[in-house]
């Protein structure tokens, strides 16, 4: 049986969609795929999947951890929740179990959500092949001895090998994803989206004012900012250059980051005040979108200080001053929101 199942060839009938952040858009197309309709930015939302954390006691490439994002999983599961949708996970110790329970799956006509590492992933361009392990990608069946993935952040569907497949989903280093896998087990005939909608708006203010640990949300952009000052004092000139590229790196190219987060959030809360019919909402989806176009400018100046390049106006100090400014307009953001409720 085991064999049959690797060499047999499954297509299961899955339409491919793109989007900007893998695990919005793992959720968006498996919801489809079970004819629940929401956008990428809804899930997003939903799901709370708007954060902030910085955490030096743990490296990430030998450097400070900063996320844009929850644990991985978690936008999913929160959308789950809110909408009463039963999701089945799984992990392993054994990386030929994952497989061939995978295979199983897959025979069973579901496709099938996959926590993997990036270094690994053939289809990605080299430049964007380092050791991170929070991608998500949909498996929706093999064909001759290849696997078809359907990742969201790629413009159309891919292949990877068996050992290929394999290796990604037992990637060693910082928060190896030991083969997870999860599909939809079932879905709801009714779900209410207004209700989930605001819950989900209510968890992200939660997490991005409230957290007392100075390390989370606005609290932990200041901290970043405020540690950011002394870092050619402290560290000198290559390692600030290092943490500073870090910062940028999970800023812009690691599961969207910060600037892109907050324009897929705009989104979002444009979307909601049409279903909620809160006008109000544009107004903070307007600020939103200018607070990600903070961050992008904080990368910028980055970018050029990094590189050697910034003028007398562009140091430490002056990339640090940026984000305390972006930290002031996401707190104001969030108070407003916090008091959101259904009419």
């Amino acid at each position: 049986m085991k064999t049959e199942l690797k060499n047999r060839n499954i297509k299961i009938d899955f339409k491919h969609y793109q989007s900007a952040h893998c695990e919005n858009g793992v959720a968006s197309n498996l919801l489809k795929h079970h004819n629940i309709n929401l956008s990428e930015p809804m899930i997003f939302g939903i799901g709370s999947g708007l954060f902030f954390s910085y955490m030096p006691f743990i490296k990430l490439n030998y450097l400070p951890v900063i996320s844009f994002r929850p644990l991985p999983g978690m936008i999913f599961k929160r959308v789950a929740k809110r909408l009463n949708i039963k999701i089945h996970r799984q992990k392993f110790s054994d990386s030929q179990k994952s497989m061939e329970m995978l295979d199983k799956t897959l025979a069973r006509g579901i496709p099938t959500g996959c926590l993997v590492g990036v270094y690994h992933l053939t289809y990605f361009p080299t430049p964007y092949r380092f050791h991170f392990n929070a991608h998500n990608l949909i498996v929706y069946g093999r064909s001759n001895g290849s696997y078809l993935i359907s990742d969201p952040v790629m413009e159309t569907p891919v292949t990877l090998l068996t050992d290929e497949l394999e290796r990604v989903r037992f990637a060693k280093g910082t928060y190896p994803p030991k083969g997870r896998m999860y599909y939809i087990e079932n879905v709801p005939e009714n779900y209410d989206l207004k209700n989930a909608i605001v819950h989900g708006i209510k968890h992200t203010c939660k997490d991005m004012l409230t957290i007392p640990i100075p390390l989370f949300g606005v609290k932990g952009i200041r901290y970043l900012a405020n540690r950011m000052k002394n870092w050619p004092q402290k560290l000198g000139k290559k390692k600030a250059s290092n943490y500073l590229g870090q910062a940028v790196r999970m800023l812009e190219e690691i599961g969207t980051g910060g600037a892109g987060f907050r324009f897929i959030y705009a989104a979002f809360l444009q979307e909601a005040a049409k279903i909620l019919d809160q006008d109000w909402l544009n107004d903070i989806s307007k600020q939103m979108t200018a607070a990600g176009d903070k961050w992008r400018e904080f990368a910028i100046i980055s970018g050029r200080i990094i590189k050697d390049r910034a003028n007398e106006q562009e140091s430490y100090e002056n990339a640090a001053n940026i984000l305390l400014e972006v930290a002031d307009m996401e707190e104001k953001i969030f108070r407003q929101l916090k008091n959101i409720k259904l009419d």
